[in-house]
């Protein structure tokens, strides 16, 4: 209802028209996910209410179809005739491989290395061409721009690009309908488009709602750049949050989540994987360590306690594509008498 002046500060970029025209838009394709509450988490945390974001069971398995769809349904016919392509290490690779197999549109991704085997096959099933360039996402973001202005395809960026934030944006407005009276809601932070949907959305109906962006200690492009207050890039060694390891926040992104998110904790990969595998043993749900993220935020005690002692808390679950083999590991590593690493 109410929006207040910082809200309108990043009106020009994104505001809560362009999510309710998003909702709309993806309505045909996308689902409307569960908000579920955990039993578990309520109550080793602070004796919360605490209810968990089910985007594993998006379509593809991740918010990312969101953004991807509602950007790609706005395209030109001309922007759609060209084809598209993007980088992604492989959640929003997959929103848009299937976006573009629903719309007639040719696509092409271009992922890193380092991007899980089960989303490359998966990107793969859906019809894209799968370009493997680069060791990190930042190399394969570059590419990207490289072929499209060699072969004149049309650009759908995976964060830094105002259908997609709306698109992501859609997941707070469904929160709300769920849950009114929401006091605190956490979400994985990477690039920032997911953030800077879902926090527009919130604060436009209640800016008193505490938002709080979570980030791997390894990879933590926006956390840094809100901290040195210009965009920063930031990237020590790799994470278990792949879906997150963006070192450098978008140019769109990154003055929305420097105004309206409330504070950005960091998680280490012990936590994420801690989380992962509870996520998994106690609530039945497969995390991705990138959807695990709000998790080991809470299960760490990284907020502090007047956001969630008795509040209601939403964690998002961003999604839940990740390797078995991790999946594996993960599980072995805990069941050993003592855990030192878990990579």
């Amino acid at each position: 209802m109410a929006t207040n002046d910082v809200v309108a500060q990043t009106e020009d970029i994104l505001n809560i028209k362009d999510i309710e025209d998003a909702k709309a838009t993806i309505s045909k394709y996308a689902r409307r996910t569960p908000l579920i509450q955990s039993m578990f988490l309520s109550r080793q945390v602070a004796d919360a209410n605490v209810f968990l974001k089910l985007e594993n069971m998006q379509l593809t398995g991740s918010f990312k179809f969101r953004g991807a769809n509602n950007r790609m349904q706005h395209l030109s016919k001309e922007e759609a005739e060209r084809g598209v392509i993007t980088a992604s290490a492989g959640n929003h690779a997959q929103g848009v491989a299937l976006s573009g197999k629903l719309l007639g549109i040719d696509t092409t991704v271009v992922m890193p290395d380092e991007a899980p085997m089960m989303k490359r096959a998966a990107t793969a099933g859906y019809g894209a061409e799968v370009d493997i360039h680069g060791a990190t996402f930042d190399d394969a973001h570059e590419w990207m721009f490289e072929r499209a202005k060699k072969e004149g395809k049309t650009i759908v960026d995976p964060f830094n690009d105002k259908y997609v934030m709306a698109g992501q944006g859609t997941i707070g407005l469904e929160i709300l309908d769920d849950l009114w009276n929401v006091d605190t809601v956490l979400v994985p932070v990477g690039g920032g488009g997911l953030m800077a949907g879902i926090v527009t959305a919130l604060k436009s109906f209640n800016p008193g709602i505490h938002v709080v962006g979570v980030q791997s200690e390894n990879v933590h492009g926006m956390a840094e750049s809100v901290n040195k207050g210009k965009l920063t890039y930031h990237h020590d060694d790799f994470t278990l949050a792949d879906g997150t390891d963006v070192a450098m926040p978008g140019s769109l992104t990154f003055p929305i989540v420097d105004k309206l998110v409330d504070e950005i904790v960091l998680v280490n990969e012990e936590e994420i994987a801690q989380a992962m595998k509870d996520l998994l043993q106690r609530t039945k749900i497969v995390a991705e360590g990138a959807g695990a993220l709000p998790t080991a935020a809470l299960e760490a005690h990284k907020v502090d306690d007047k956001y969630i002692k008795g509040k209601n808390v939403v964690g998002l679950v961003s999604g839940g594509n990740v390797d078995l083999d991790r999946v594996s590991h993960i599980i072995d590593e805990f069941l050993k008498p003592t855990n030192k690493s878990i990579g």
